[in-house]
């Protein structure tokens, strides 16, 4: 009608002043929004929401975008208005309207965003009521998930705080427990937005550790401690069979080795009414998407860091409350198969630490869960990425270091669980190793920054040393077949050569463990390497307190683990001596340790097989080369003639000497090799009968004297010439020297009941002289037919000629023209000039002057064949 009169009767408009047709509100559209707006909220407070209604204006608002900002803004001030009131139902109405509004109009998102925010905080800021912090949460979640792009960023960034703050609320209500499962809803999604987003809030930490604060064990962790309580302490145990009387009051080995099963992935769109309501899941969500977040190394430092500093600050690493070793583990199952490596790494390079550099026990507990992770990756794949094997070693080496300079009990056996702790962790990563080479790198350049001071270099050499072990544990798991490195052989040789005796000890023992790895014993290798115990006991030795008395038991069980492995693959076993371990005791009892009586393996399964005409089956050894064993040869030379050697050096040069030798027999080589091998022995043994070699005490030379028979009777039973043996038992008895013994294998061992204190006493140089003087004569006159004997039995093994086999043998044996290790010069001296070089080095100077007269790389040798470049 309204129409109608104003076109066709125009002039009714200035008369008719009550038509409702003219009314100038009747010109535009009815505002509907304000009535579905007043619709939607029930008349009672006590009323049902109405669904239908809430579609119905979204719905509009989709038509009718213009009327948004309008729309958004009513329901923010209604929001205010009940949140006085204190009318829950009608907030609630409020944010579903916004929910709905998220869902039908996304990309209008721009026109309400703002009011909804405004919104959610005023909820979040509620605290007297928990059910309108609930809303504040879920809305905010919704929000969040609605996000195309980042535009809104830094709005959601402003919220961490808040959610955080609602996520550590205690309580045990079920609204409180409802509360921190919304908070930890709303942190899920946050975490999902960067993800999705990339872009990382500031407050990231935060996040990290509300999770962390929900993430509870679950009921496997008791039983898990239920099995492990029968296991005896380790370090305690350790700590008793020494006598120390002292225990340290953790357990080094717990049941975390036990691997955790892998737990389910929880889908946040799956889950139940329970469940939802149910802090723990949504922070196991957290959990699962900060994974996802930290695809690389840059991302999961930034999530396991504030992990890390959470598990410091709560003593959460200890494996009796387990949550580092829980959490740590799942991140690790859902990782991807190529980031599980970074886990580990991560929890390796974390106790470098500023809450963790300075406490052992601390470091210990990391490396524990370290090693259980280790243990869970390898079971699933091998380890490629091994590089925090170094960082692992130089603790390694700090642990050593401090135990040789420390003055309390209880540093010391902090220490010792630090160093089983270590041990127990590259156990497990030897387990997982498929390729070794970078190991042996690694070793080279740690042995090429040896440095001269005592107590350094054998920490240095000792955590080499434990590195072998891993490495020949997981040569002799894998059988597959590798020389023997060229640089890490240099660097051997060299430190064969060090100023410091058990150093050079030490380097003859990681040679053994790599050339051979089941015939090496390392009950005692590591305690002889760093106890220092010269010629009188230190202090803390003293105290019965020998930390590396401690490893060495702990590097037995390392043996023990690799027999095992030996057995059960190949049926290869290597015995044990008895009666050195009872000696070992005994000594150990009397409140000193003595070095091993033997302090090699019973070999004589290897013998038997390398003798053997017919082997069935070869023991793994690794390959040399013959330039390799050449130079070997001429640096076994070099060092049984230094003056300042004690009997452990004369042991473990024969020990080498017998595993070269084995190496070499199971391999076809040049004659002259061969005859180099009995040589060696024949030279030494002429220059232990030498009297009047006035650079050589006479107890050196008596030790020679055994070294160099030793060294040509195992020759003579590896070749099968048991004529020469039988002459030489008659000529030379075994037990002529007090400090070394000839086994039933003929190898060279250090008698446990000898006192080295004494070596080279006057007394003990007066017995050895007229000894010396007593078996000169007597092997002179049978000096021939022990020539003979070698001359017929080597002719028919080489093909050389028996006047060319007397000459060579009768030859003195010279360091060969391709030995790499020194500059050529060095075999233009007097051997007697440069035995006064060693017998004269005590000054630091000195020292150094000596260290580069033998250390030089002559620019002669190839390159290939110089020490691996500093990397530092």
């Amino acid at each position: 009608m309204g129409i109608i009169s104003r076109k066709i009767f125009p002039a009714c408009e200035s008369m008719c002043v009550c038509c409702p047709a003219l009314r100038s509100r009747s010109r535009q559209p009815v505002k509907r929004y304000k009535k579905l707006l007043s619709e939607i909220f029930p008349k009672s407070p006590g009323a049902p929401p109405n669904e239908r209604k809430i579609t119905k204006l979204c719905e509009y608002a989709a038509r009718n975008p213009f009327r948004i900002p309008k729309i958004a803004k009513y329901l923010e001030e209604r929001c205010y208005k009940e949140l006085r009131y204190k009318h829950v139902k009608f907030i609630n109405i409020v944010t579903e309207a916004y929910n709905k509004l998220l869902c039908m109009c996304k990309e209008q998102m721009a026109y309400f965003a703002v009011n909804l925010l405004n919104v959610v905080s005023e909820l979040l800021d509620n605290s007297k009521q928990e059910a309108t912090q609930i809303l504040g949460c879920q809305t905010l979640t919704k929000f969040i998930y609605s996000q195309a792009d980042g535009t809104y960023t830094h709005n959601i960034e402003k919220f961490v705080h808040k959610v955080c703050k609602l996520a550590h609320e205690d309580g045990e209500e079920h609204l409180r427990s409802c509360l921190r499962a919304s908070s930890l809803q709303c942190l899920s999604a946050m975490v999902w937005f960067m993800a999705q987003y990339p872009y990382i809030f500031s407050a990231l930490d935060e996040i990290v550790h509300a999770t962390l604060d929900n993430y509870e064990l679950d009921t496997h962790a008791e039983d898990d401690d239920d099995r492990g309580e029968p296991h005896r302490n380790w370090v305690d145990e350790v700590v008793r069979c020494e006598g120390r009387g002292a225990t340290v009051a953790c357990d080094a080995s717990p049941s975390n080795m036990i691997i955790r099963p892998q737990p389910e992935k929880k889908d946040p769109s799956l889950l139940t009414r329970e469940e939802i309501e149910t802090p723990k899941v949504w922070a196991q969500i957290c959990i699962q998407r900060m994974v996802e977040l930290a695809k690389e190394s840059t991302t999961l430092r930034l999530v396991v860091d504030p992990m890390f500093v959470y598990f410091d600050s709560r003593q959460h690493w200890v494996s009796q409350q387990g949550l580092a070793m829980v959490v740590l583990s799942d991140m690790s199952y859902w990782e991807a198969s190529g980031n599980r490596q970074l886990v580990l790494a991560a929890v390796v390079r974390h106790l470098d630490h500023k809450n963790v550099a300075h406490d052992p026990q601390l470091k210990s507990y990391i490396i524990q869960v370290a090693a259980a992770l280790a243990r869970q990756i390898r079971s699933r794949r091998m380890l490629a990425e091994i590089g925090f094997v170094s960082d692992l070693c130089r603790h390694l080496r700090k642990s050593f270091q401090a135990t040789l300079e420390s003055v309390g009990e209880q540093d010391t056996n902090l220490n010792i669980l630090l160093q089983n702790s270590i041990e127990d962790c590259l156990l497990e990563i030897a387990k997982g190793i498929d390729d070794v080479r970078s190991l042996f790198n690694m070793m080279a350049i740690s042995l090429e920054k040896l440095p001269s001071s005592g107590s350094v270099a054998r920490a240095t050499v000792g955590s080499v040393m434990v590195l072998a072990h891993m490495i020949s544990l997981a040569l002799v798991t894998s059988r597959s077949q590798q020389v023997f490195p060229e640089a890490l052989h240099v660097q051997l040789m060299k430190a064969m050569l060090h100023p410091n005796l058990e150093v050079r000890v030490g380097a003859h023992q990681i040679f053994s463990a790599l050339l051979i790895p089941s015939s090496f014993r390392p009950r005692h290798e590591v305690a002889s390497l760093c106890s220092g115990n010269v010629y009188e006991p230190r202090r803390w030795r003293s105290n019965n307190a020998s930390a590396f008395a401690s490893i060495s038991v702990l590097l037995e069980k390392l043996r023990r683990e690799k027999d095992g492995i030996k057995r059960e693959k190949n049926g290869f076993n290597i015995h044990d001596d008895l009666k050195g371990k009872a000696n070992m005791e005994d000594g150990r009892n009397q409140g000193h340790v003595h070095r091993s009586s033997p302090n090699i393996y019973n070999i004589t399964s290897i013998i038997d097989r390398a003798a053997g005409p017919n082997m069935i089956e070869e023991p793994y050894i690794m390959k040399l080369t013959e330039d390799q064993i050449m130079q070997l040869l001429s640096a076994f030379w070099i060092q049984a003639t230094l003056p300042d050697n004690l009997p452990s050096n004369i042991e473990a040069i024969s020990h080498s000497f017998v595993l070269t030798l084995i190496s070499l027999r199971l391999k076809n080589v040049n004659d002259n090799l061969v005859v180099r091998f009995f040589q060696l022995p024949l030279s030494l043994k002429n220059t232990s009968l030498d009297l009047s070699n006035g650079m050589l005490t006479p107890v050196l030379q008596r030790s020679i004297l055994m070294l160099s028979m030793s060294m040509l009777m195992f020759a003579a039973k590896i070749y099968q010439i048991p004529n020469l043996n039988d002459l030489i038992k008659s000529i030379v008895p075994f037990d002529a020297d007090p400090y070394l013994g000839i086994s039933e294998d003929i190898q060279v061992f250090v008698r446990p009941e000898a006192d080295v204190r004494g070596y080279g006493s006057v007394t003990e140089s007066q017995h050895a002289s007229s000894l010396l003087f007593e078996l000169r004569d007597k092997i002179y006159k049978y000096e021939n037919a022990m020539m003979d004997v070698l001359v017929q039995n080597l002719s028919a093994i080489t093909e050389l000629g028996m006047d060319d086999l007397r000459k060579q043998l009768l030859e003195p044996f010279t360091p060969d023209d391709a030995f790499t290790f020194g500059p050529q010069s060095i075999f233009d001296l007097d051997h007697h000039q440069m035995i006064t070089y060693s017998k004269e080095s005590l000054s630091f100077d000195e020292m150094q002057e000596v260290k580069h007269l033998f250390f030089t790389i002559p620019a002669s040798i190839p390159k290939c064949l110089h020490p691996l470049p500093s990397l530092m």
